[in-house]
């Protein structure tokens, strides 16, 4: 019997038969492209890159070159050896074993469960410029962020469950977005600058030393470039993922990375480095130059469509982390509820509402203590060093592959594995020593350390008892676990 049909059919014999919802594939290479740029053109990011100055510029072409080029070349060479769904949670696995598998899904997923209160910080606070000088102070109010972050993560979360054929057209309107606010902001420090000439000069991007208060900075850029797999990690839901996949990465790649370092320029031309917020730098510096040129009204357009791009950003990041919890379900590593499909529209709906519960109450923790700019960047630096893990495997897994001695070509030559792999993982592993370095004008030292220490552990631990925990379980509804997700 051919594979394709036996596992088909191994996997209705293990849900119930052939009338058991199964997850739909319903992303084209147009789809991919765009969820590629609302996932990895994060403009949330820029404004704390950009604080550091100038030379933050050197920090995004090294991190293009060095990180972001070979995890494009191991999205493409990985997702072509295994693409089914789950990603690099499925990838490090097949190579390392359950226990690594396990744990790279789990810090990529709850990388997310700190990563999307950070988007929904920033949505507020970006959305209430929509309404003009009378709402801005309400980007600070912590009562009314916290309460509209909620309400927002509950829709974003009820968009999801309907499916990706509802929840790719938040992820598309957010692609869009993200783009059209990068060439906005772009095209408004082009204009200044032929106006009233530029406030930057060459000398501003000499480095002149180390501050090692904005090295945790590189770690920040590393986890700004991330995202290029993750469309694989809903493999099943693509069609034709062997050939959609490769073109959508480099294409999406290319846009988000000539994007970012433009939008980084722009807001550095309109703002001094000190006079950057973090979680308001975007619409400051659109602001500001709108001002300079006397096209104020500019502003609230710019607003809402910044809210629709980190809304579309939000959505696609809670669809694909979601993915890995539903078949950590499915292997018997979580609870077997979290693989469960919706009877009506065939998403992994409580993994979704698992997910969306949890980044609640990482929300609620987020203030304790701090301001919302200061709880925005703990949150971020948390998700940089869970997000950046995953990432040892993917490079990790990269090197496995070109040192097998039965190893066979995909896409790539086993140099080419080897130079991109060892790149890679050195400068994750730099990005994350790094993100622990207290960054300036955060929280005292010694708060810092403890959340960011104690924030990671915390969750590295959970992951180990739940493996060890649910790893004492019968062996052989894992087996039918591991069929039924070989071709959903």
């Amino acid at each position: 019997m051919p594979e394709g049909l036996d596992v088909a059919l191994a996997r209705e014999s293990a849900e119930g038969g052939a009338g058991t919802p199964h997850l739909r594939r319903t992303l084209g290479q147009r789809d991919l492209v765009l969820l590629f740029v609302v996932a990895v053109l994060n403009l949330n990011t820029v404004p704390v890159v950009a604080s550091g100055g100038p030379v933050t510029v050197w920090m995004w072409l090294l991190a293009l070159l060095l990180f972001f080029w070979p995890q494009g070349l191991a999205v493409i060479e990985l997702s072509d050896r295994y693409p089914h769904e789950g990603g690099v949670y499925l990838w490090t696995k097949e190579i390392f074993g359950d226990f690594h598998g396990f744990m790279s899904g789990w810090c990529y997923w709850t990388n997310n469960i700190f990563y999307i209160p950070t988007l929904l910080l920033y949505v507020v606070g970006i959305s209430v410029f929509i309404g003009g000088p009378h709402w801005q102070s309400l980007g600070n109010d912590k009562l009314f962020v916290s309460v509209m972050a909620v309400a927002l993560l509950v829709v974003m979360t009820g968009v999801n469950v309907l499916g990706l054929g509802v929840g790719k057209w938040v992820n598309n309107l957010g692609g869009v977005g993200s783009v059209l606010t990068a060439l906005v902001l772009i095209g408004l420090a082009v204009a200044v600058s032929h106006a009233h000439g530029s406030s930057l000069h060459a000398s501003d991007f000499r480095v002149t030393g180390v501050d090692f208060h904005l090295v945790n900075l590189f770690g920040v850029v590393c986890f700004a470039l991330v995202g290029l797999e993750l469309a694989s990690v809903m493999g099943d839901e693509i069609h034709d993922p062997r050939r959609t996949v490769p073109g959508a990465v480099v294409w999406g790649g290319f846009i988000s990375g000539v994007l970012y370092v433009g939008a980084t320029v722009a807001v550095l031309l309109a703002l001094p480095s000190r006079d950057i917020g973090a979680v308001q730098g975007i619409i400051q510096a659109v602001s500001h130059m709108a001002d300079t040129i006397s096209i104020g009204w500019l502003v609230p357009p710019i607003a809402l469509l910044l809210t629709l791009a980190i809304a579309g950003t939000t959505s696609a990041w809670l669809a694909g982390s979601a993915r890995i919890p539903f078949v950590a379900g499915l292997d018997n590593y979580l609870p077997a509820a979290l693989g469960k499909l919706h009877p009506r529209f065939a998403t992994p709906y409580v993994a979704l509402i698992v997910q969306g519960l949890v980044s609640c109450a990482v929300l609620g923790m987020s203030f304790m203590g701090s301001t919302v700019e200061e709880g925005y960047k703990v949150l971020l630096l948390l998700a940089v060093v869970l997000q950046l893990i995953p990432y040892l495997y993917i490079f990790l897994a990269l090197i496995r592959v070109a040192a097998s001695p039965t190893y066979v070509r995909a896409r790539y030559s086993r140099s080419t594995l080897y130079a991109a792999g060892i790149s890679g993982l050195v400068v994750t592993a730099v990005g994350v020593v790094l993100a622990f370095v207290p960054p300036v004008g955060g929280e005292p030292v010694g708060r810092f350390e403890t959340k960011m220490v104690g924030g990671t552990l915390f969750f590295l631990l959970m992951a180990t008892f739940f493996f060890f925990v649910y790893a004492r379980r019968p062996s052989a509804t894992r087996r039918v676990r591991d069929t039924a997700t070989a071709h959903l």
